[in-house]
């Protein structure tokens, strides 16, 4: 499997709200955080999920794993798809890797395939997702 983003015909870029509530916190500092986003722009829909972190936030080192299911219209086609999260950071750098799971897209989206970046500047969440269809 390739990660080169050209592999992905399609761009599409927009803004996102994000509220983030705690589940409960675990040993370890494990905690566990559900997930709701709204997304505007070309991916126009709303997301739920499940968020397990460990680490220390507040010293710049933690890691975390996440899906959630987002619903939602992209490139005119309504359905549902689930992005898998896997990201950590570490004395200010940071790897995050967004894609969409193998067969999870349905009705309209079934068969989409794609990486989505998340973009913070300012306090404000934006994403870059990079994808492709079964047309493509």
């Amino acid at each position: 499997m390739t990660d080169a983003t050209d592999s992905f015909p399609h761009r599409a870029t927009g803004e996102f709200d994000v509220r983030v509530t705690p589940i409960e916190a675990g040993p370890l500092a494990i905690g566990r955080m559900r997930l709701e986003k709204t997304f505007h722009g070309e991916l126009e829909g709303t997301s739920v999920g499940e968020m397990l972190s460990a680490g220390n936030p507040a010293s710049g080192s933690a890691g975390y794993v996440a899906l959630e299911v987002v619903d939602a219209t992209l490139a005119g086609r309504r359905g549902t798809f689930a992005l898998q999260h896997s990201a950590t950071m570490h004395a200010g750098g940071r790897e995050m890797r967004i894609v969409v799971s193998p067969g999870s897209g349905t009705d309209g989206l079934a068969g989409l395939a794609g990486r989505l970046e998340i973009v913070i500047e300012a306090g404000r969440h934006s994403y870059v997702f990079r994808y492709a269809l079964p047309e493509d």
